[in-house]
């Protein structure tokens, strides 16, 4: 006879089944039965306790993009509930797999207005991949099984389970499920052999070609296809923001970050190549530039395993339909060995002077208050460029993603094309869980740190060993940024009185100090990384310091500006 148990221990067993070992929740009323199922599974269930909701689904998150894994969030209903919506928002523009299970009033009272009922699936499904509600205990193996087959599969994202309370209680004869075909989704598209004869065709003739790393490479785990491809045939490579790690920074055919406040070499060469490969990126805005003048004069391939992804926002000559790691692979098998010497040796001016101009003067400044990029390149070496780099979002995140550098993949953690101020704390507490044999480095802003400070608490409780580096100007600095080039200099609501983080730092049993003075640096970042356990380091930066260079919105990809 199959044992009969609460649907609440029924979502604890069908966890375990899916291989969760992780999650990261904050119990309220309409999700109680679960919570008090999960007291018997804290030997096999790692339950870590936010301080707010939205730090939950960002934990996961961090979790999710370091490990490989599917992220899981447990909360109740209502407010609960909407306190992670931006989570989920976030989750589903840069493609992370994640659970997000909320409680939900029990099924006889929906559309009563309840106390803390919201209509959390209508609410979310324009921004998850799947959402539903979980309405009787009999149907929660399924549910469970599904979502996590949904988030994980394809192109990964955001399902949210909204779980009634009376499906909670109920009882039910329990049997695992395991969801592995769902009709009408085809997760893993079939490869179409035309298609990879005419790219290694286009590739094989031409002569600048240019290769786009995105995101998709570090989600279908193709580092290696990627470097058989591109040193096979000798092709340039520029990285999206969220594709930074998908090469070593150090390898001789990757020539910078793509975008706004990208490297200026594959930014100018983009309209300069004849064939540009795009491979798991979308064609944000932010990298695109003027749609209107973007690499008119190239062929374009497209590579992603989304079909809506083509023809979206640029136009292509040839799409690529499939997993990155086998259409890559297919591709190599069938170019030629080329070199494009000439075309490969042509992007290093366009380094030198970016190096001249922006790069020098800012990781090796003379004199005056310390500059963020010379303190984020100097963690970055200091840790042998193999740490995890955590960004906040801002002039710290476009700093960051700049001069941070990597050895490794699935090293890059920060809100793309949701722009979540407040999501680097808790996607570091997040990455320490998923990658717990790494060093994970969060540089923040004032004001982004300010939004989530609160998970300065679940850092002391769960001892994450989260290495914090604020950038301190006393400013929203990106936003500074742009009243200073756009607005006349007028900083309406900018400025920030601030208060002393190093003290609330050591409040929360954190180690802290604070260097404003350069020669003390090196040694104020040795002592953070060699201390057991977090640690924040306050760094006193120019307030008016500027992320260059710059594609100014609206202008054309190619006209960066390198100097104000």
């Amino acid at each position: 006879m199959t044992e009969k148990i609460t649907g609440a221990e029924a979502l604890m067993r069908s966890l375990l089944n899916e291989g969760v070992e992780t999650l990261f929740g904050y119990p309220g009323g309409a999700i109680m039965p679960v919570y008090d199922a999960l007291y018997d599974y804290t030997d096999r269930l790692n339950h870590i306790l936010v301080r707010h909701e939205q730090g939950a689904v960002h934990a996961a998150q961090g979790y999710a993009r370091v490990s490989g894994k599917v992220g899981c969030a447990i909360v109740t209903s209502g407010p609960g509930a909407t306190n992670t919506i931006t989570g989920v928002a976030d989750a589903m523009i840069d493609s992370t797999p994640m659970v997000v299970i909320c409680g939900q009033v029990g099924a006889a009272m929906l559309g009563t207005d309840a106390f803390q009922e919201v209509d959390v699936v209508n609410v979310t499904n324009p921004i998850s991949k799947w959402s539903y509600q979980i309405r009787r205990a009999e149907d929660v193996a399924w549910a469970v099984s599904r979502a996590f087959y949904i988030a994980r599969t394809g192109r990964p994202g955001p399902v949210v389970l909204d779980f009634a309370k009376n499906a909670q209680t109920a009882m039910v004869e329990y049997k695992p499920e395991k969801v592995d075909f769902i009709r009408s989704y085809q997760p893993v598209p079939t490869i179409n052999e035309e298609a990879i004869e005419q790219a290694a065709y286009l590739i094989n003739h031409a002569d600048r070609p240019l290769l786009l790393a995105g995101q998709g490479i570090e989600l279908g785990n193709a580092h290696q296809e990627l470097l058989d491809l591109i040193e096979k045939a000798d092709i340039p490579v520029g990285c999206t923001l969220l594709g930074l790690s998908d090469l070593p920074s150090d390898h001789p055919l990757n020539m910078g970050m793509l975008g706004m406040h990208g490297n200026l070499g594959p930014n100018v060469q983009t309209n300069q190549c004849d064939l540009l490969i795009a491979v798991g990126m979308r064609f944000d805005d932010r990298v695109t530039g003027n749609l209107n003048t973007y690499a008119k004069q190239a062929k374009i391939i497209h590579f992603d395993i989304d079909p809506s992804e083509f023809n979206k926002n640029v136009k292509v000559d040839l799409a690529v339909l499939g997993d990155c790691k086998q259409t890559l692979a297919a591709v190599t098998e069938k170019v030629h060995r080329i070199k494009h010497t000439e075309w490969v040796n042509s992007f290093k001016p366009y380094a030198e002077k970016e190096y001249e101009k922006v790069i020098d003067k800012a990781i090796h400044p003379k004199e005056g208050p310390l500059l963020m990029a010379e303190i984020i390149r100097k963690v970055s070496e200091a840790t042998k460029n193999e740490a995890i780099l955590v960004t906040d979002v801002g002039q710290n995140q476009m700093f960051g993603c700049r001069y941070f550098k990597f050895t490794k993949g699935h090293s890059v953690v920060t809100s793309g094309g949701c722009g979540t101020m407040g999501f680097g704390l808790p996607a570091a507490i997040g990455a320490t869980f998923g990658a717990p044999d790494r060093t994970v480095c969060l540089f923040v802003g004032d004001g982004g740190l300010q939004m989530t400070i609160q998970e300065l608490g679940t850092i002391m409780e769960q001892k994450a060993p989260v290495k914090i580096i604020l950038l301190n100007n006393n400013f929203l600095g990106n936003v500074r940024q742009w009243q200073a080039m756009f607005f006349n200099h007028r900083y309406s609501f900018t400025p920030m009185d601030n208060p002393d983080f190093e003290l609330i730092a050591k409040a929360y049993n954190i180690p802290a100090a604070t260097v404003t003075d350069r020669d003390k640096l090196d040694a104020e970042i040795e002592k953070m990384l060699t201390t057991e356990g977090a640690y924040l380091l306050q760094c006193g930066v120019l307030e008016e310091d500027n992320i260059l260079p710059m594609t100014p919105p609206g202008a054309n990809v190619d006209e960066m500006i390198l100097e104000i």
